[in-house]
């Protein structure tokens, strides 16, 4: 039986971007346009009558924009959206806030320009069609109460020294779901690599620091670990921790060349250094993201006895990263996004 084709709508005020998108998903068998808007009028239109398996949504657009647009499909007739973004900060204050409105991740805007990375970023939006499309919107669950974390005090010898998280796309929301649970006297430092790009990431530390009882930041180089500090690893670069003296472990943000790499941050360079620097007492976190990145970092994590979390396939926006962990046997637990905060705190 032959699969279904994955239906896209192309929403976007620029001929010519509608006609590059257009070219590049309709190369790929497995995807079909099925029609095109110039802006968010017609998209909502669009979306009502022809009912597409995914969206590629442009911001800035006459008439309606893309934001707005965006609420009243979520609204409506809620589908899963990739929104098209310019990667400056003003472009990801925006992408944030559609996020936060239900996009489930982004695209560069830069996709017109025939450039070097043209091959790159084509294979990058084809994959990340094909994923969300497939899996479609992951609804909240009717009926499960967000967990209640108990107040605890942490006193005494810990087992786990720092938590390293891994994401990629649907990262930031589960984060956003995350984060915000943990305790102001958390005991222990939070490193995290999201794929994102570099002008990104300091506006999403910002923005979950903004809703956190603990310090959300993008890590500095040469800033030590501290206890209810979160710190995100910059865009483009990659985070390590390391061991300067015994009691001594700070950020270390090296080049993204370095190394064989795709994703920049990586979460197997944060992961390993984590449990480099502190063998045994690293908590690896994966969460929903494509692709392998975090697998080198958490069998590590596991093999030298630290403990290891998963996102469950039914919470995860794509269960890429979270799968091929589990599948290698070195999850120690797989969970729902909403439980992962409780068993966070339970293991420090």
């Amino acid at each position: 039986m032959h699969d279904k084709k994955i239906k896209v709508l192309i929403v976007d005020d620029s001929a010519f971007m509608r006609n590059a998108l257009s070219k590049m998903i309709s190369s790929d068998p497995e995807l079909q346009v099925i029609a095109t808007a110039r802006d968010g009028v017609e998209a909502i239109d669009k979306v009502n009558s022809l009912k597409p398996d995914i969206v590629t949504l442009d911001v800035e657009m006459p008439r309606m924009n893309g934001l707005e647009a965006l609420r009243i499909i979520m609204d409506i007739n809620p589908v899963p959206v990739l929104m098209v973004s310019s990667l400056t900060s003003d472009g990801a204050e925006i992408t944030l806030e559609a996020l936060d409105a239900g996009a489930v991740d982004f695209i560069p805007k830069n996709l017109a320009d025939l450039s070097v990375n043209i091959l790159d970023i084509r294979k990058q939006l084809l994959e990340k069609l094909k994923a969300i499309g497939k899996k479609g919107l992951v609804r909240k669950r009717q009926g499960r109460q967000k967990i209640v974390i108990p107040k605890r005090t942490f006193e005494g010898q810990r087992k786990i020294a720092v938590v390293a998280i891994g994401s990629s796309t649907g990262g930031p929301r589960a984060l956003q779901e995350i984060l915000p649970d943990m305790p102001e006297d958390f005991p222990v430092c939070i490193v995290i690599a999201q794929h994102m790009p570099p002008s990104f990431t300091g506006p999403f530390a910002e923005r979950l620091n903004s809703i956190c009882k603990v310090t959300v930041k993008e890590a500095e180089h040469g800033e030590p670990l501290q206890p209810g500090v979160v710190l995100v690893a910059p865009g483009g670069k990659h985070l390590r921790i390391i061991r300067k003296r015994t009691f001594e472990v700070v950020a270390d943000i090296v080049d993204g060349n370095e190394g064989k790499h795709i994703y920049k941050p990586s979460v197997d360079i944060l992961m390993l250094s984590a449990t480099e620097a502190f063998p045994g007492r690293t908590l690896g976190v994966i969460l929903t993201g494509m692709g392998n990145d975090g697998l080198k970092g958490m069998e590590m994590i596991k093999k030298n006895n630290g403990k290891t979390l998963a996102q469950d396939k039914e919470t995860c926006v794509v269960y890429g990263m979270p799968k091929v962990v589990v599948e290698a046997g070195i999850a120690d637990k797989v969970i729902p996004v909403e439980e992962i905060a409780g068993e966070i705190v339970n293991s420090v």
